[in-house]
């Protein structure tokens, strides 16, 4: 089925239900990377090389966990590798920031794993990968909130420590928030995951064993199937141990972006980053930008679709964020809610973001 198919096919006459959120680019040592984003990247006929996996969650969906046993809960729906990566060193800190703002109602615990590629993960068989647990925070009893909460409350952004003694070479990084606000019932929790490659340099020579994606989790385990509406909830993080010496969480900090650098192409040396003014980053949206430079030195461009953000017109029908605004046959509202506006993608969908 083509692109164009399954766009109509899903659309089916209505608009897109509007989703929770994805990781809108990373933060390493100061330099901004941009990530997949499957509201605009999926429709574009040229979409950037990044260093975050492509998937098919164009709502901004979640997998329920009736699909945990499937490929889909590795890294997401329809999920493939990114064209490109990062480098990191072992020891390093890697923020990732999520887009839009997390809800509050989606209560739940934030889990980074990390596999071996052995070889390019640029061309890894996602059914391979073995995940060994890095992070997992979940409810913190001291400062009673969830680790969805103190993610939301440092601009939207997740802080994880690559481990020092890790031996040098190619990762997935799988990060994953899980919302536990319908958990109480079968088939309720949402799961967020999120992969993003990484090259890891240091003279470490530890490779933890990990199991496949496909087994992280099933659908009756103690933190998938959890009422969260009590007291001070003892909460199980699901899924496997965390490995020796790691921590559920180091403490969560905003990260300030001071350059920007595209993916690096498998075998490719890093490319050098385009310095800037120092900028905080404190919170993003769909159409925000990484920071800029009068001169650019990167082999690759990383641009986020932008778009003018205006107040809809006074009167008449308004589409919702993410919603259809547009394209070639579309009968529906073209007036965009406020904070978004609408974008085309291409000749047949555009989008409000």
């Amino acid at each position: 089925m083509s692109k164009v198919s399954a766009l109509i096919a899903s659309l089916a006459g209505a608009a897109f239900v509007a989703g929770h959120g994805f990781v809108h680019h990373v933060i390493i040592n100061g330099v901004y990377y941009e990530n997949y984003n499957p509201a605009t990247h999926w429709y574009s006929p040229n979409p950037p090389t990044v260093i975050g996996w492509r998937a098919t969650n164009q709502d901004l969906g979640f997998v329920e966990p009736n699909n945990f046993g499937t490929s889909d809960v590795i890294c997401h729906r329809g999920g493939t590798p990114g064209g490109g990566h990062a480098t990191i060193a072992a020891g390093d800190k890697i923020s990732i920031v999520w887009d839009p703002e997390w809800p509050t109602s989606h209560m739940g615990p934030v889990i980074d794993y990390l596999a071996a590629c052995n070889g390019p993960c640029e061309s890894v068989n996602k059914e391979s990968l073995r995940w060994f647990k890095i992070s997992g925070a979940g409810y913190d009893q001291q400062a009673g909130r969830w680790a969805a909460d103190a993610l939301r409350a440092n601009g939207n952004s997740w802080l994880v420590q690559i481990p020092s003694d890790l031996k040098a070479g190619n990762y997935v990084l799988r990060h994953e928030i899980i919302a536990l606000h319908g958990a109480g019932s079968p088939n309720g929790a949402q799961s967020y995951p999120q992969c993003i490659n990484l090259r890891v340099t240091g003279s470490g020579s530890n490779v933890p064993s990990g199991v496949a994606g496909t087994s992280l989790y099933t659908a009756s385990d103690p933190g998938i199937l959890f009422n969260p509406y009590v007291p001070s909830p003892n909460y199980p993080v699901p899924g496997p141990a965390l490995i020796p010496g790691a921590a559920s969480s180091i403490p969560q900090s905003k990260s300030t972006a001071t350059a920007t650098a595209s993916a690096t192409l498998p075998g490719g040396g890093n490319p050098a980053p385009t310095t800037t003014s120092t900028v905080v980053v404190t919170s993003v949206s769909t159409t925000s930008r990484p920071p800029t430079s009068t001169s650019t030195t990167l082999r690759t461009s990383t641009v986020v679709p932008s778009s003018t953000t205006t107040a809809p017109p006074t009167g008449g029908p308004v589409q919702s964020r993410y919603g259809q605004c547009g394209g070639s046959g579309w009968s529906g509202p073209t007036a965009c809610a406020a904070g978004s506006s609408c974008s085309v993608l291409n000749a047949w969908y555009a989008q409000c973001i």
